[in-house]
């Protein structure tokens, strides 16, 4: 056997190990996650998931305390910024516009006094 044929498969070796490993052995264990750390396709899905059960519910208190979970940004922002990554990546119209609708009543939204919600 060459040495290319034996260095090659040692390195073949080394990545099926490593993977197997990795995914086996101590595959990575994620523990007491918020949807701040989602990326935006996921934070875009939350967005839709809240307005979605914002149309059956209509609690508007409920629904900008679970947008608040996306951290930084206020409700309103976090709808926007949703809603712009939707229309550019072929969410349905239904989508968009459930999406739009708490928009639209979030901007009206002024929390009770106390109110934990921003």
């Amino acid at each position: 056997m060459s040495r290319w044929v034996r260095f090659i498969l040692a390195i073949l070796l080394g990545i099926i190990a490593g993977l197997l490993y990795g995914w086996q052995f101590n595959p990575v264990k994620y523990v007491n996650t918020t949807p701040d750390s989602l990326g935006v396709d996921y934070k875009t899905d939350y967005v839709l998931m809240v307005s979605e059960v914002y149309t059956t519910e209509a609690d508007l208190d409920l629904a900008a305390r679970r947008l608040a979970l996306l951290g930084g940004a206020s409700p309103q922002e976090s709808v926007n910024q949703a809603i712009l990554f939707a229309e550019s990546h072929g969410y349905t119209d239904a989508d968009v516009s459930t999406m739009r609708k708490l928009l639209a009543d979030l901007q009206l939204y002024r929390p009770a006094v106390g109110d934990a919600a921003p």
